[in-house]
């Protein structure tokens, strides 16, 4: 999803900074879907970048940036640890180590999608820069792994590394995918199309969150971001926006009116429950907003992104 949104604001454009965009290599498991009308070459690849040898493909034709996003979501990666394992830290480390063979001189930006799920209980209420990882998940402990096989590799000057930990996507668009999380973008995406949004958790509950607007914006700067300022602490910690569920639905009763707030069903559900208890609620991101990334306002603005982006700006009509 993001990559999709990430390649549309490329094609729009058509430079990264001020430099020129001349070719952009899309990849996936299937078939990338090309934007219209960019001012670049596009090319695709079907592949799995688990598999050995694929990412030497990838990277024979050494490309200046690397945007790193294939994972497999939390919810899968739990229930899946084999290919979870094989997918979020086998294929980042083939990736990485198809850099170093390259040599030569070849140093790629590299920026890789982590995810504020390194943290896990206990957790203090406001979460700094200095707090250390502690994944309490398969999938939490597989980017944490990753986050630092990219500061070593680029410690060892392989690779060029910026590590971006993601809040919560809100509102992700499309059908729901197998994350946890993704109840957090049900409750809004499913009443503003006119549909039924099951609720699994206390309203009561507080998490991080950030458009998929944001977030290309938080790719974007990581890509261009000067890496001498950052060090060897080579992974920042997002800024977002932090709501109770409760908020949520209140932002989105402001922007979609009252209507829609009939179709958001409570259905409480330990297990997802379980897991969201040990999950991050606000965090002081300030390094991250130091060096310039920037975040939605207010979770009514995550509202309101999502239905201008993706609703044409326009909400379905709720019968009364």
């Amino acid at each position: 999803m993001l990559g999709q949104r990430l390649v549309e604001r490329l094609a729009r454009d058509g430079a990264l900074g001020t430099a020129p965009i001349r070719v952009v290599t899309l990849v996936d498991i299937v078939e990338p879907k090309k934007p219209s009308s960019p001012a670049f070459d596009i090319e695709t690849v079907v592949v799995d970048l688990s598999v050995p040898e694929a990412a030497h493909g990838l990277l024979s034709t050494r490309p200046d940036i690397v945007f790193h996003l294939a994972a497999v979501v939390s919810g899968e990666a739990e229930a899946d640890f084999e290919r979870g394992y094989r997918v979020n830290l086998d294929g980042t480390r083939q990736l990485l180590e198809a850099a170093r063979a390259i040599g030569e001189d070849y140093r790629p930006r590299i920026v890789f999608a982590s995810s504020i799920a390194v943290f896990g209980a206990p957790l203090p209420d406001v979460i700094g820069d200095d707090h250390c990882t502690t994944p309490l998940t398969s999938y939490g402990t597989q980017k944490a792994i990753a986050e630092l096989l990219l500061c070593d590799y680029t410690r060892r000057e392989f690779v060029d590394g910026v590590g971006v930990r993601l809040p919560t996507i809100c509102v992700r668009p499309g059908a729901p995918n197998k994350a946890v999380s993704g109840f957090f973008s049900s409750i809004i995406r499913e009443p503003l199309n006119g549909d039924v949004a099951v609720l699994p958790v206390s309203t009561s509950v507080r998490h991080w969150h950030a458009s998929p607007r944001a977030a290309v914006g938080f790719l974007l700067h990581a890509a261009r971001i000067d890496g001498d300022v950052l060090g060897d602490r080579r992974c920042l910690t997002m800024p977002g926006v932090s709501v109770t569920v409760a908020e949520q639905i209140e932002a989105l009763r402001a922007v979609g009116g009252d209507e829609v707030l009939r179709l958001i069903r409570n259905e409480p559900d330990e297990s997802v429950m379980r897991i969201v208890s040990g999950w991050p609620r606000r965090f002081d991101a300030r390094r991250a907003l130091d060096l310039g990334f920037r975040a939605d306002e207010s979770f009514a603005e995550i509202v309101r992104v999502h239905i201008e982006d993706e609703l044409g700006g326009r909400i379905a009509t709720v019968a009364s």
